[in-house]
């Protein structure tokens, strides 16, 4: 008897624990669409059958994957703290010379001026991407400046609904300051019910436009995937963005992995003066879902950039490499096979990448392993024998 009211105490607490768990979670989880948002959905090219698709399929090694959840090594996170650039509050006094300057935030997050707008991109300023306080990758340094401190916002750009990639607490913090907000279809139903009134958000198919000042924002494709929770998964497209002012020109690749509406971007609205481009956060077994460094480096090249960010890095830990990996193989690559000006500034501080030739490495030298070591390939149609051919040394 004694022991059955042990077991009952004890299935009593886990199912506490659990409903405290949901409850937490629960809004963080946003909104299915519905009315006239999904029917708009349904009427997209990318939408088929009940949820968005890639017209290029993706691929994962499930056994390797599995495999490589218990991989870890003791450069995959920082062991000392990340120096980040503290001043940046100071750099938005005076506008930018050139007309087009970047400040990165760390991660996807980064703040973009260009011929007189200003935009955010991903704007993360939790502890965890995630949908609770106390689980998840925690970040590895605190937000380097605080909401308030940003300059005037134009607009918010959020490229798909992913934890680490829209946060519903900063969200709300930006929605007090009546910002405007760019997302792909479906994501305003998260938007809205966390309280951004819907006549504050734009909602984009792939190759739709939307105007911000005198700024055309439009969303370009990408090869990823989106939900919340598994229920939700692809009934939100996935997205990044081309920044089209009157002298400059910026593309955001949100995060993608190889695709051929690449070369499309960059024949329609490149070259680009700057292009940040998803470089971290990627493994062999799932090549689809993510660039990696060398893909990066060639995706910049079929958009016709002329100068390259790598962001998706230096955050959180979301994948097993070393966590210096994407900016040195982003290097590496750069400099066999496709010359390309690589832009790695340091977390924070603020750079026009019109009049800056190189920054200065600020990471520390650790292990890391090359794309021979590890190469992160995509396939070309979900075949895992046909993959694409990255220029190599």
């Amino acid at each position: 008897m004694k022991r059955r009211s042990v077991f009952r105490w004890f299935a009593l607490l886990v199912v506490t624990v659990l409903v405290a768990a949901g409850s937490s979670a629960w809004p963080s989880l946003g909104a299915h669409p519905d009315g006239a948002r999904l029917t708009r959905m349904m009427g997209s090219p990318e939408w088929r059958g009940d949820r968005f698709t890639n017209g290029f399929a993706m691929w994962s090694d499930k056994t390797r994957a599995v495999t490589e959840a218990f991989r870890s090594n003791d450069s995959d996170t920082p062991t000392v703290p990340i120096a980040v650039y503290d001043s940046a509050t100071t750099q938005y006094a005076r506008p930018a010379a050139s007309g087009l300057r970047v400040t990165w935030f760390g991660h996807s997050t980064s703040l973009i001026e260009i011929d007189g707008a200003t935009v955010l991109t991903d704007p993360v300023w939790s502890t965890r991407p995630s949908p609770v306080s106390w689980a998840g990758p925690a970040r590895w340094y605190p937000p380097i400046v605080g909401m308030d401190q940003l300059p005037p916002l134009d607009a918010v750009l959020i490229s798909h609904d992913h934890y680490d990639h829209l946060d519903r607490a900063t969200i709300q913090s930006l929605n007090m300051r009546g910002v405007r907000f760019i997302v792909p279809l479906g994501v305003g139903a998260h938007l809205v019910a966390w309280g951004v009134p819907e006549t504050r958000v734009t909602e984009l198919d792939w190759w739709d436009s939307t105007r911000v000042g005198t700024l055309d924002i439009v969303a370009t494709p990408a090869r990823h995937a989106s939900g919340r929770i598994n229920p939700q998964r692809d009934r939100t497209l996935w997205a990044g963005y081309a920044m089209l002012g009157a002298a400059h020109r910026a593309w955001y690749s949100g995060d993608t992995g190889m695709h051929d509406a690449l070369d499309s971007i960059g024949t329609k609205y490149g070259p680009f003066d700057v292009t940040l481009i998803e470089s971290g956060q990627y493994d062999a077994a799932w090549p689809d879902w993510h660039l990696g460094p060398e893909q990066a480096v060639e995706a910049n090249r079929r958009v016709r950039g002329r100068a390259m960010m790598p962001v998706h890095w230096a955050l959180f830990k979301l994948a097993h490499h070393g966590w210096t990996e994407p900016a040195e193989r982003v290097l590496a690559a750069a400099r066999c096979g496709v010359v390309v000006r690589v832009l790695a500034p340091q977390p924070g501080r603020a750079i026009e990448p019109t009049t800056v030739q190189s920054t200065p490495r600020w990471w520390p030298t650790v292990p890391w392993e090359t794309a021979h070591e590890r190469p992160v390939v995509a396939t070309l149609r979900g075949d895992p024998v046909e993959r694409y051919a990255i220029p190599s040394c």
